[in-house]
């Protein structure tokens, strides 16, 4: 495990699958830490999803943080998908750990096969060559043989595959708790404390 940065900086992408609702939790948590430097980053798909989704309006040639509707998106330091010259495309920039969530197949496959075809991808294979925690949320189904085969590769790699897909044993009473059942999942493989429903074996 990589050795802890001070302050905490953590990376955050959003690409362009269903389910964008966890990027925007996972935001929103990460936000509640203000020991945290978080580097966003979101794609062009991405922005059609939360359009489509959740009705926000996202200029990310212009970006305004309020556009995402997240308390405190203001603090996180963003950066344009295109920009490969961005402080997090860089191994020598420490990055403590990074998310990707949701993340798509194409995204998957650009990361797993090296192509740094963006940002994103080019920052998850520092993440990777650096030997930092990268964790990845896939929401796609049914999977693909080559789906498959692109999620093995990162596995392989030591990438946290963390699918889109919540557990029940909590008695979830809605939608929300079924969602963030999955973020709760990435913040514990973030290192970051998070209140966010029970754990299994504990007494609420």
């Amino acid at each position: 495990m990589s050795r802890a940065i001070s302050p905490r900086r953590l990376a955050l992408a959003i690409t362009g699958a269903s389910g964008a609702v966890y990027g925007l939790r996972v935001l929103e948590e990460l936000l509640k830490h203000r020991e945290i430097e978080l580097h966003l980053t979101i794609s062009e798909s991405a922005r059609k999803v939360l359009a489509v989704e959740h009705g926000l309006k996202l200029n990310l040639d212009k970006f305004d943080p309020r556009a995402l509707k997240v308390a405190g998106a203001e603090r996180a330091i963003y950066h344009h998908f295109e920009n490969v010259a961005a402080p997090i495309a860089s191994g020598s920039f420490r990055v403590e750990a990074m998310a990707i969530v949701p993340c798509s197949m194409g995204s998957v496959g650009g990361i797993a096969h090296g192509l740094s075809d963006d940002l994103i991808q080019r920052a998850a294979d520092v993440m990777i060559k650096e030997r930092r925690p990268l964790v990845i949320v896939p929401r796609e189904t049914p999977l693909s043989a080559i789906h498959l085969e692109n999620l093995l590769v990162l596995a392989r790699l030591g990438v946290t595959v963390l699918p889109a897909a919540p557990g029940f044993y909590g008695k979830p009473q809605s939608v929300s708790d079924m969602v963030d059942f999955v973020v709760a999942r990435v913040l514990d493989h973030l290192h970051v404390p998070h209140e966010l429903g029970p754990r299994w074996g504990e007494k609420k």
